[in-house]
């Protein structure tokens, strides 16, 4: 039997088991850097596997790793990344497996991503003895919030002892069909940074605005006016985007208010143009208020950096997606301007970061991440555990 045959083999043979995990973390979620029982959850399976592993890296995350009997423990390593972290988001799904932690729900995938890695180290434990390279599992906490938890990962050395010389992660695309894989070379992903802004005037009455400094006013002004910076400031062929989704003035009818909050997310792929952008954003801001006897307080959190794929290893990815899958169940993807905390480890090894298809429109799956009814065709696991682990050999 081919190894091809063995992984795909052992992923029908592990499904069930893998399926039951999935349903087991997806009803007990936990916030960012709270990943205590989710820890120690993953640990025991990975000492059920056999697997040496180490916990509490970064606090709440997993490291674990598979050697064959013939590495001799000086050999870089292939790392592959799952994400432990959910979301505070109340879920609305009628399912055995509905979240049992009231607000907290995991939708955005990171139960299945946790769940395939784990299904995926069995398949590679079973098969150790063919591998060319050790093999680090990553279960890192925090994806979803800053300052993002491959950044403590990484940190605590997670790149190192044994050195990764390359690093692969997938995400749930609940817009690509179950069984289908997305891949894209080169840039990726957007770097993602917050912007919080406090402008206090002087409130008062509506009919008389000249003995106020109109917060409203100056808010607006600087919400519009910030829009130039992409439009006339930045490459036209840069990706850029800056958006405010927050306006708050707590005034009335008749009332001026005199604060108002905004906020609001900038992305680019540049980090270049990303440093120099933010110094404009907070240089306007802080001159439009002053301009118009107000003050503004400026807080920019920085997120994460640009994900950029390697363009040789994501092609041998899609070669081997092929050989798994068939060439009508591999597709490539458009750039997307959402963030992702792999982006850190692409900016220190190589790195693949790719998309797994759980979409079903005849059971009704088709709610996006971030949603109260996101869910999976659970044969994604299956395609998921199959991918992974075949990373780790040559097929």
């Amino acid at each position: 039997m081919s190894l091809k045959d063995k992984i795909q083999a052992r992923a029908s043979e592990f499904f069930a088991e893998v399926k039951a995990i999935r349903e087991h973390l997806h009803q007990h979620p936990e916030l960012s850097y709270q990943e205590h029982e989710t820890m120690a959850f993953v640990s025991e399976q990975l000492t059920k596997f056999g697997i040496a592993h180490t916990k509490g890296v970064a606090d709440t995350g997993v490291v674990g790793l598979i050697k064959a009997d013939h590495h001799t423990g000086e050999e870089a390593c292939i790392a592959l990344r799952a994400d432990l972290d959910a979301l505070p988001i109340f879920e609305k799904n009628e399912v055995s497996y509905c979240s049992k932690n009231e607000g907290v729900m995991h939708a955005c995938g990171h139960d299945v991503h946790t769940s395939i890695l784990l299904g995926a180290a069995k398949i590679i434990q079973s098969l150790r003895n063919e591998l060319k390279q050790p093999i680090k599992l990553v279960f890192q906490p925090g994806e979803e919030q800053n300052p993002g938890g491959a950044s403590l990962m990484i940190k605590a050395g997670v790149l190192d002892n044994p050195k990764v010389e390359r690093m692969y992660g997938l995400h749930v695309f609940p817009e690509m069909e179950v069984g289908k894989l997305g891949f894209r070379g080169g840039l990726y992903m957007a770097s993602s940074d917050e912007i919080h802004v406090t402008i206090s005037g002087q409130g008062g009455h509506g009919a008389q605005p000249h003995k106020t400094v109109d917060s409203i006013l100056v808010g607006a002004e600087i919400v519009t006016s910030l829009q130039k910076i992409v439009s006339r400031s930045c490459d036209p062929t840069m990706p850029c985007v800056l958006t405010f989704g927050h306006f708050e003035a707590m005034g009335a009818t008749n009332i001026i208010p005199a604060e108002v909050k905004i906020k609001g997310t900038f992305r680019t792929m540049d980090e270049t143009w990303r440093a120099k952008a933010l110094e404009m954003i907070k240089f306007q801001i802080e001159n439009i208020a002053q301009t118009h006897g107000a003050t503004a307080d400026v807080f920019i959190s920085h997120g994460y950096p640009f994900l950029k794929n390697d363009e040789g290893l994501t092609e041998e990815l899609k070669v081997k997606a092929r050989k798994l899958l068939g060439d009508a169940n591999v597709e490539d993807l458009p750039l997307r301007m959402t963030s992702e905390d792999f982006a850190f480890y692409s900016q220190e090894v190589p790195t693949s970061f790719y998309r797994l298809g759980v979409r079903n429109e005849e059971k009704g799956i088709i709610h996006g991440v971030h949603t109260s009814k996101f869910d999976i065709d659970p044969h994604a696991l299956e395609v998921g555990m199959q991918m992974m682990a075949a990373i780790c050999f040559d097929i």
